[in-house]
């Protein structure tokens, strides 16, 4: 049942996400082309000091964004959708990218300052106070809170749990005790503790999984241009049209917008805790963050698996990073497979420290002087969601959070298209500053 609801939804998400790109990329010029402008904000100093910079805020979301969507997802759009979805995932990136921009200029127009020195901010609040619809911005943040304090953090926790035990047999339970233990830790710490862990975790994970990732195509370039044809053969398949074309469409964007989250509003989420002063200087550096999760991690991710005997395996429950750990065993042996397991470690548990960071933001949604002991109840749920995800089936969660990340996409979309001559002024504006420079 769940399973034909999450077809339907993605049926319907999958037209916003298609022609919302489309729309945008038109009414913005082809922003996400704008290369030297991404980098040149990535890196410009701001006048307010309070709040987190805005390369601290590109880290956290990478880490929210790079993590088992861009690992474990990737083995798995190939598995269901096929070789063709990774054509789609890489034209959903382009396309998907100016909807990044959008939620991320709107998040940073309508944020808030907290009861302390950090900024709130995302969907939730601008389609309560731009648009002026609180019951669906209350929806949106209702729906934050399940959605990745209860699937998407058991998500990370169980490909945490099945890399370990592809590995060495370890008992569910004992892997979710340390992971619980870690976690609160940090997650006690408050948004800056986060902020400074993944700052630190997810561009030293990245470069490392990217020349792992570089020294294994290198070394198997003979098959590379035909690995690449089959990519484009299969993603145009159209025979037959539904388990072939359009499976492979459709899992593709699917796949994509999980890994990258463009479209689902949670990279604003974390854009809106940076003390930029410009909300277009934030959505070009969001614009690069997905580039780098989709057109680096996934697409390294997919090689990797391309380049290996993947499809001679059978698997059971599958989660998808049985399929990559095989993979990079396939070409490095235990240093691979130890390579994977370290990797996802680290990006998964990056993902869970930002996973818990929407969810307490999207709880923040509901007033502005948070009672401590609402918080400590929040961080007590997450803990729990982390230990029972080490203990449940693969399949369950992917399904639970496929429904819920398509319902997030469609009324997102619905709040950036009703907002988006505000996205639109604020591009003028800034290039109009930028003129008189």
């Amino acid at each position: 049942m769940m399973d034909f609801i999450g077809k339907i939804l993605w049926a319907v998400a999958t037209v916003f996400i298609v022609t919302s790109s489309i729309y945008f990329t038109f009414r913005l010029k082809g922003i996400q082309f704008h290369f030297k402008e991404m980098f040149r904000n990535l890196f410009h100093k701001q006048k307010d000091h309070q709040g987190i910079g805005p390369f601290q805020v590109l880290m956290m979301t990478l880490a929210g964004r790079i993590g088992v969507g861009s690992i474990a997802g990737i083995a798995l759009a190939i598995y269901i959708g096929g070789v063709g979805s990774i054509f789609w995932i890489w034209v959903m990136a382009i396309l998907s990218s100016v909807l990044a921009y959008g939620e991320t200029v709107l998040g940073m127009i309508y944020k808030k300052r907290d009861s302390g020195d950090i900024y709130k901010g995302g969907p939730a609040y601008y389609i309560t106070n731009g648009l002026g619809k609180k019951k669906l911005g209350t929806m949106y943040a209702i729906l934050i809170l399940i959605c990745y304090i209860g699937g998407f953090l058991g998500i990370q926790s169980n490909t945490i749990t099945k890399s370990i035990q592809e590995i060495k047999p370890v008992s569910s339970y004992m892997v979710g005790i340390v992971i619980v233990v870690v976690t609160a830790l940090i997650i006690f710490g408050g948004v800056k503790k986060i902020a400074s862990a993944t700052g630190k975790i997810v561009p030293i994970m990245t470069l490392a999984y990217l020349i792992f990732a570089l020294y294994i195509m290198v070394s198997n370039y003979q098959v590379l241009p035909s690995i690449l044809y089959q990519i484009i053969k299969e993603a145009f398949h159209f025979k037959p049209f539904i388990s072939g074309f359009l499976t492979s469409f459709i899992v593709g964007i699917q796949r994509g917008i999980f890994s990258n989250e463009a479209g689902l509003g949670t990279g604003s989420i974390a854009a809106s805790t940076s003390n930029s002063d410009s909300p277009t200087a934030q959505g070009y550096i969001q614009i690069l963050g997905i580039y780098i999760t989709s057109l680096f991690i996934c697409t390294a991710t997919a090689m990797i698996i391309l380049m290996s005997p993947y499809n001679a395996t059978l698997f059971t429950d599958v989660n998808g990073i049985e399929i990559t750990q095989m993979a990079f065993q396939y070409h490095l042996g235990n240093v691979g497979n130890t390579f994977i397991f370290i990797s996802i470690l680290l990006f998964a548990f990056s993902t869970i420290l930002t996973g818990y960071y929407y969810g307490e933001s999207s709880l923040k949604y509901f007033t502005n002087h948070i009672k401590s002991t609402y918080l400590i109840f929040l961080k007590i749920i997450t803990l729990i969601v982390v230990f029972l995800g080490c203990i449940m089936s693969s399949t369950t969660l992917w399904r639970l959070v496929d429904v819920l990340v398509a319902i997030l996409a469609i009324i997102n979309i619905y709040g950036l298209f009703g907002l988006r001559e505000d996205i639109v002024k604020e591009l003028e504006y800034y290039r109009m500053q930028k003129h008189h420079k």
